[in-house]
């Protein structure tokens, strides 16, 4: 089995994430490549143990990304650090030649998304993704496949989003992503816009315009130092846009949501697609149901088709059982080594979000700021 050897630049939450996902490589068959991780960077040092006592393959441990970077034997690099910080990172790992998974948005604005793409462009060998697991649910990976037999007939519309309720505490203490200076102006959509834009995005479906209705809800915050301080942020954007679909040359209403203040809301992805002949609605919510209404004339009546663990690559979990969000992980993971080793994805909807998807997201969120300030519908 062919291995390359991974850097990972900031081990928070989602570094972690990816050690665990690569501890448990055999989860997977029918694979014929996998990660190692060779050297890790954060800024806090308190996290090194638990890298180093889980994963005795690690042999650079450093608080400075450019010596991970200028190590020979780093091959690829997951870099999940704040916003402000893609810019820097992003490119000097292309520069280095390293493989590059990084976290969304792919810089904290457009012109940061733009000098990445031109980084990407001097180095074409440079295999690049951006992070995004819910397409990788086996509910979605069923809509997808509908998507690509255009089996919906004419779109009516399009919802999709990204809920949770994680600052309906208004006593929360503020942390980086509350901080338009680490966080950037999109707020929650560049947090968890690109979950609600992957699919889309990869169908062809690229908004004509959108009028953005942005909102501020909780305007200050603790600082945990017994200070109260400004919270600048948008907490939930609600997004209307017109589309044409490619297959039809019709256009379409797509709505996404993205919010950080949810009531009722723990952590919930969605997709809704309408059409004349097939509709499918679809939460993780209940991540194994996925509700299809097939019209053949007549009464009509939503069936829920239970899925399992049918996935994009295959498993030893058999396809009886239910799919969580690390087997998310895993299988985004696996679409990103299963690239780089083959060159391209297993398939059009198992791909992992690319540069060109990335910086459509910037191009729409941009846009979506336009068009709050401007309280009117932007044109892209």
């Amino acid at each position: 089995m062919k291995t390359i050897r991974f850097g990972v630049i900031g081990c928070g939450l989602m570094g972690r994430e990816f050690a665990s996902a690569s501890a448990r490589w055999c989860h997977l068959t029918g694979i014929d490549v996998r990660p190692e991780i060779v050297a890790i960077c954060d800024k806090n040092r308190a996290i090194y143990d638990w890298y180093t006592a889980s994963f005795p393959a690690i042999r650079q441990v450093t608080d400075d990304y450019r010596a991970l970077l200028a190590n020979p034997e780093v091959e690829a690099v997951y870099v999940a650090v704040p916003h402000n910080l893609h810019q820097e990172i992003y490119c000097a790992a292309i520069e280095a030649g390293k493989h590059l998974m990084g976290e969304k948005p792919f810089g904290i604005d457009k012109p940061a998304c733009d000098a990445i793409m031109a980084a990407l462009k001097r180095h074409p060998a440079v295999l690049a993704r951006c992070s995004s697991e819910s397409p990788f649910f086996p509910a979605m990976q069923k809509i997808c496949d509908l998507i690509e037999r255009e089996a919906f007939g004419r779109i009516i519309e399009v919802n999709t989003g990204f809920l949770h309720s994680s600052d309906l505490d208004a006593g929360k203490p503020i942390n980086w992503k509350r901080m338009i200076q680490f966080n950037g102006e999109y707020g929650v959509m560049g947090d968890l816009g690109m979950h609600a834009c992957h699919v889309p995005f990869r169908a062809g479906w690229f908004p004509r315009n959108v009028r953005a209705i942005l909102s501020d809800i909780v305007k200050e915050r603790p600082d945990g130092k017994g200070n109260t301080v400004p919270c600048l942020t948008w907490d939930n954007a609600t997004l209307f846009s017109e589309v044409t679909d490619p297959a039809t040359g019709e256009p379409f209403p797509w709505t996404l949501k993205t919010q950080r203040i949810s009531p009722g809301q723990r952590n919930n992805w969605y997709a809704e697609i309408l059409g004349t002949r097939i509709s499918v609605r679809w939460s993780s919510v209940q991540a194994d149901v996925l509700e299809i209404l097939e019209y053949m004339g007549g009464e009509q009546a939503w069936r829920q088709l239970q899925t399992g663990h049918e996935t994009a690559f295959k498993t030893i979990t058999g396809d009886i059982f239910q799919f969580g969000f690390s087997d998310s992980i895993l299988q985004m993971w696996a679409s990103f080594v299963h690239e780089l080793a083959h060159g391209k994805p297993i398939k059009r909807f198992a791909g992992c979000v690319t540069p060109d998807e990335a910086f459509l997201s910037h191009r729409l969120f941009t846009a979506a700021l336009e068009s709050q300030k401007s309280q009117a519908t932007v044109a892209l």
